[in-house]
């Protein structure tokens, strides 16, 4: 017998041995094309326990009636959800969200999009520029809500006094309690922490983009917004449409930016519903009301992102 791999050499097997390359050569021949799946079996049912278990189970806890006082774990039918349309405060908060996606978002793209186009070209020091701007991006946003909130300060910050400097007067502006100065705050704080995030994104679709086809239109006589609407646009939206996206539901979920500044005030002003649903559930122990309002944001989302992909033309 000449066995595979040593060609010129035979050997007397007996009738064990036969059967034993018999299985080896099988077993070779033909794998076992699922043993991959096995291996993948345990983590991916720890990544199911550890985040469908508390989805199922807040949506258990949604249809009971849990709160502070009370631990009634019995069916309660759809009665945290018939409160949720009554709840003038949830849906003011979620209009405060709505308000603040609606004007940072926008401003973010644009801002990134201008930072992107300036750092397109060579320039002396650009890796070390661009570093110094991704900065803010990799501070906790509780951290940059924090630090605002001290340079916001009327006494102590100095914003207020900068702004001195220029007016001639000492400014007493009250940016966290003054409700016509409130929002600026929050959306400044907002848009100098993430439209690095957005500037990066827009540089790397911006650097992928075929420049001679941008050279060639500009020899044919078409001016900046042109060649950005009819090629540059085109070539980077994909890109785009996923970064905002994802900042916008960043911006739909702001808590800790929000709740270091103001903490959701003065009064109920800035309570987003990030900060609403949090004040339900660790302040007034409202657990079931709590995932109640969860599962109707997530339902929310869910509508939303769908729309939102199916609109931008990333479902094809």
């Amino acid at each position: 017998m000449v066995l595979p791999g040593n060609p010129g050499r035979a050997f007397l097997l007996s009738p064990l041995d036969w059967n034993a390359v018999a299985a080896a050569t099988a077993l070779h021949a033909h794998p076992d094309r699922n043993f991959r799946y096995w291996l993948l079996t345990p983590a991916i049912f720890l990544l199911l326990l550890v985040g469908l278990f508390p989805l199922f189970y807040s949506l258990v806890v949604s249809f009971m009636r849990i709160d502070m006082m009370d631990t009634d774990t019995s069916f309660a039918g759809l009665y945290n959800y018939a409160n949720l349309f009554s709840d003038m405060r949830l849906w003011a908060a979620l209009g405060h969200t709505l308000l603040i996606t609606a004007i940072a978002l926008p401003i973010e793209l644009l801002l990134g999009l201008a930072m992107a186009y300036l750092f397109l070209d060579r320039m002396p020091g650009r890796q070390i520029f661009i570093s110094l701007l991704v900065l803010p991006t990799i501070i906790s946003p509780i951290v940059a809500g924090a630090t605002w909130r001290l340079l916001f300060d009327n006494r102590f910050g100095p914003i207020n006094q900068v702004l001195g400097w220029f007016a001639g007067h000492p400014v007493t502006a009250l940016w966290t309690l003054n409700p016509k100065l409130v929002y600026p705050a929050i959306i400044f704080c907002e848009i100098w922490q993430w439209t690095p995030f957005m500037f990066l994104i827009l540089l790397a679709a911006l650097s992928n983009v075929d420049k001679s086809q941008t050279e060639a239109a500009s020899i044919d006589g078409a001016g900046f917004f042109r060649t950005f609407r009819r090629i540059v646009l085109p070539a980077i939206w994909p890109v785009m449409a996923i970064a905002i996206l994802i900042r916008g539901l960043d911006l739909v979920r702001i808590f800790d930016i929000i709740w270091a500044l103001t903490a959701g005030g003065p009064g109920t002003m800035t309570e987003t519903i990030s900060v609403y649903t949090y004040s339900q559930g660790f302040k007034q122990f409202e657990t079931s009301y709590t995932a109640a309002i969860a599962f109707l944001v997530i339902v929310i989302l869910t509508v939303v992102v769908t729309w939102a992909i199916r609109r931008m033309g990333l479902a094809k």
